[in-house]
C-alpha cells in the first residue's frame, strides 16, 4: 500500500513539474522536482533542507499539497494505533475523498483500495505486514549480489542458508 500511495503522489508531482517546465519556469520546476524526497518521507524524519522544500510546497498549495495531505491522511489510517471500527470509517472516508479529488492518480488509488478493502481490513485486524518478508528479501538480494561470480545457483543458495538460517515463518496471529 505504501508503494501505491507514493506512486500516486509522485504522479501528481511530476505532472506539476511538467506544467512548470511548459510554462517556461525551469528554476521553479527544478525546485519542485527536488522536493520529491521531502514529499515521500515521513514528516518526522525530514532533514532541514527537506523541511524547507516541504514548506515551499505548502506555500504554493495546489494539487501537489492536496496530494501530500491525502498521502499523510492515508498513512495515519495505516499507522496501526487505531481500533478496527475507526480504521474502517476513516478508510471509507478517505476513498470517498479520493473519488472526488480530481487528481486522477488518487482516483485510481481510491478505486484500488475499494477493490481490495476486505483484504486490507483483514490484514489490519490480524496485524499482518510484509515488513519481515521485505527485510528478508533485501538480505537475500544482497547475498545474491555478492555471489554474482559463483558458477551455480546452488552455491549462491548455500551462501544464503547460513546467513538466513532455516526459515520458519510465524504469522502474528499464530501465537
Amino acid at each position: 500500500m505504501v508503494a501505491v500511495r507514493h506512486e500516486a503522489l509522485d504522479v501528481v508531482r511530476r505532472a506539476h513539474c511538467n506544467q512548470l517546465r511548459a510554462a517556461a519556469a525551469p528554476a521553479l520546476a527544478r525546485r519542485f522536482n527536488g522536493a520529491r524526497w521531502a514529499l515521500l518521507r515521513n514528516p518526522d524524519d525530514l532533514t532541514d533542507r527537506q523541511a524547507d522544500s516541504l514548506a515551499a510546497v505548502r506555500r504554493t498549495g495546489g494539487a501537489v499539497w492536496r496530494a501530500y495531505q491525502r498521502k499523510e491522511a492515508l498513512r495515519a489510517v495505516f499507522a496501526g494505533d487505531l481500533p478496527q471500527p475507526d480504521v474502517t470509517a476513516l478508510l471509507d472516508r478517505w476513498c470517498a475523498w479520493a473519488q472526488r479529488s480530481r487528481l486522477p492518480a488518487f482516483v485510481t488509488l481510491g478505486r484500488t483500495i475499494r477493490e481490495h478493502r476486505d483484504g486490507i481490513l483483514a490484514a489490519i485486524r490480524l496485524g499482518l505486514s510484509n515488513g519481515r518478508v521485505e527485510g528478508r528479501n533485501a538480505t537475500i538480494r544482497l547475498i545474491t549480489r555478492r555471489a554474482y561470480s559463483f558458477h551455480t545457483a546452488a552455491a549462491a543458495a548455500a551462501l544464503v542458508m547460513p546467513c538466513c538460517g532455516p526459515l520458519t515463518l510465524r504469522l502474528p496471529h499464530e501465537k
